[in-house]
């Protein structure tokens, strides 16, 4: 079988499972793997899926707006509702099962809307990839007992690209987006102002035209992680020092380049240092 003719079959295994859903609530924030569930189970189910968009400061004001556009594009039902994770002390205190107190806010806030509504299921963008990373949420998600037909369809990123691309969604090739807490070191408290901090710090940077990018905050200390592009991009003398007044402007003392460049999760890092020999297992939890 072909690599085309195999993502095929995982594509129709799909629309067999939504089928058999009936019904679905689909947690949708916008980002590759959601935005493709939700145009597909709306193809499958028509006014039986309902995607949910959560509202909280953990997630850029440009995202929420994307995801509204997205749903107005492809005419999908779609309601935005407020969740409340950075009320929650053990959110908060940042430690690595952080996702699992987002997202059993996020599911304490679907299941009601689907019982209420008459929708048989809860469900998630999680794909095949995600089975081999560190994800607390995905915990908080069996827990709530909701479903993951990517997953359940064995469809892996790769393939959600390209299923996207096919169908015309803008999302195909979406950079990798997590909320912004994901860029607040473990044990560093997560706060509204740090969330907002973070935010205008990587607004700024997407308007130089930069896609992959993540700034980790360190208290005062901005480490940018940027693509090769990017990196050259902000060693240019102009583009450094108007970088720099801005991000000092927003409450950074000192802003730095990581030179080993973008990449998603480097925060758990720290987690695979602390499982070897000799070294501290305290943000194992």
């Amino acid at each position: 079988m072909t690599i085309q003719a195999a993502t095929a079959e995982k594509s129709d295994r799909l629309h067999n499972i939504l089928r058999d859903m009936e019904s679905v609530v689909v947690a949708y924030s916008g980002g590759v793997d959601s935005a493709f569930l939700a145009v597909e189970a709306h193809g499958v189910l028509g006014d039986k899926a309902l995607a949910v968009t959560a509202d909280s400061p953990s997630i850029p004001r440009s995202e929420l707006r994307a995801a509204q556009s997205l749903a107005r594009q492809f005419n999908f039902h779609h309601r935005v509702i407020d969740t409340f994770e950075t009320h929650d002390p053990r959110y908060q205190e940042n430690n690595p099962r952080r996702c699992f107190f987002c997202k059993g806010e996020l599911y304490s806030r679907l299941l009601p809307i689907a019982e209420e509504e008459g929708y048989e299921w809860v469900a998630n963008g999680t794909n095949a990839d995600d089975l081999g990373d560190f994800r607390p949420g995905l915990d908080a998600a069996r827990r709530s007992n909701v479903r993951s037909p990517l997953c359940e369809a064995e469809l892996t990123k790769k393939e959600i690209r390209e299923l996207s691309k096919e169908l015309g969604l803008p999302t195909w090739d979406k950079p990798a987006m997590a909320c912004l807490a994901s860029r607040v070191p473990y044990g560093d408290k997560v706060t509204v102002e740090v969330l907002r901090q973070i935010e205008a710090a990587e607004e700024y940077l997407r308007g130089l035209g930069i896609r992959d990018l993540r700034v980790r905050h360190h208290d005062r200390i901005a480490r940018i992680e940027v693509d090769e592009q990017g990196i050259a991009l902000l060693a240019q003398p102009g583009v450094r020092n108007s970088l720099v007044r801005h991000f000092r402007s927003i409450g950074y003392t000192y802003v730095t380049l990581d030179l080993a460049g973008f990449r998603s999760g480097s925060l758990n890092e720290v987690l695979q240092l602390s499982r070897k020999p000799g070294t501290a297992a305290s943000l194992q939890g």
